[in-house]
């Protein structure tokens, strides 16, 4: 069986879908967003033509854009101020070893991009967790201020995850309360993107319009998303209901972090996900649980990356229990 949607053309339209979401981090990381996103995408690319065509000795694979995606998806989970040196070591990991060791496209049973990320994050929790705040905007409100660096020194724990998740689990340890954090917060500007964070991450608006044009190109469908965000807000609900003093609300939860970049962009992946409607939806909500369970009550203030991954391991069995109607066969109940 044949359709009408080539690699080509899905990788294109996904390309196309980040482009709201790189303007928004050009506005505000200037320069170097545009370093990170390059380095990333041409080092994903030279690397997949390389091991194809010297190691192995396959068709040449990287007008297909895969390559590109992967490189752009790195870069966007990278902060805006990581070394050259790193990028490269980070698409040889995704590339190399994420994509290319399992067989290339098709083949891979996990994330390329976040198994750089992932990589890099172990690898380099100092470098990783180093978020330089834009001149003259604050990490937490937006308002205007000196430039601030915040690093894995000033947060509890913080060696993943974007400033304000790393802020309020510092702050929710040290005897604050949501109602001080809130004071601090502009939901505006989680909303805009005027925060810090890795390059891809910050605006929750641009990363929604690029949602919206996937599912009208009919690129991916809405379950996993909505699961996964939907799963993290009534994660997030529960607790804030049980004890608003010490659980954000549901909407900071969505709006910060990787959550939208993660339910939209990663964790929809076509090789990486499952191939029924219902097992995206138990797939996504899986991937929303265990995100907020790290978020709570982990070391890290992010869990996304890690919850994607451990969900694309479960997608196997995912599929082996939860399969298509089979075509062509008729139930007993319609006989």
């Amino acid at each position: 069986m044949h359709g009408a949607f080539s690699t080509k053309r899905l990788m294109g339209d996904v390309l196309i879908a980040l482009i709201p979401a790189f303007i928004v981090s050009v506005i505000v990381y200037g320069v170097d967003a545009l370093v990170v996103t390059g380095v990333s995408v041409a080092a994903c690319v030279a690397f997949e033509y390389l091991i194809q065509k010297y190691l192995l000795k396959g068709d040449c694979t990287i007008g297909n854009y895969s390559a590109v995606v992967t490189g752009v998806l790195l870069g966007f989970n990278l902060p805006s101020t990581l070394p050259v040196w790193m990028i490269v070591i980070g698409a040889l990991v995704a590339i190399g070893v994420g994509k290319m060791s399992f067989g290339g496209l098709g083949c891979n049973p996990f994330n390329p991009a976040l198994v750089g990320r992932v990589f890099l994050l172990i690898s380099f929790p100092v470098q990783m967790t180093g978020f330089v705040t834009p001149a003259h905007v604050d990490s937490l409100s937006g308002a205007t201020t000196t430039q601030v660096e915040i690093n894995a020194e000033t947060a509890t724990d913080a060696v993943s995850g974007p400033t304000l998740l790393g802020y309020v689990k510092e702050a929710l340890a040290g005897g604050s309360t949501t109602a001080d954090i809130a004071e601090k917060l502009s939901y505006n500007d989680m909303l805009l993107g005027f925060k810090s964070g890795s390059v891809g991450e910050i605006a929750a608006l641009a990363l929604l319009l690029g949602f919206f044009y996937l599912l009208c190109r009919k690129v991916i469908t809405w379950h996993t998303p909505v699961a996964v965000l939907g799963s993290m807000a009534l994660f997030g609900g529960i607790l804030w209901a049980a004890d608003p003093s010490h659980y954000m609300n549901p909407l900071f939860h969505i709006l910060t972090g990787g959550a939208m970049l993660g339910a939209v962009f990663m964790a929809t992946d076509y090789v990486t996900s499952p191939m029924t409607h219902k097992g995206m939806l138990l797939y996504g909500a899986g991937i929303g649980i265990i995100t907020m369970l790290i978020r709570t009550w982990g070391s890290y203030p992010e869990g996304m990356s890690f919850a994607i991954l451990i969900m694309n391991a479960v997608v196997p069995l995912i599929n082996k229990y939860v399969k298509p109607k089979r075509f062509g066969v008729v139930s007993a109940k319609t006989r």
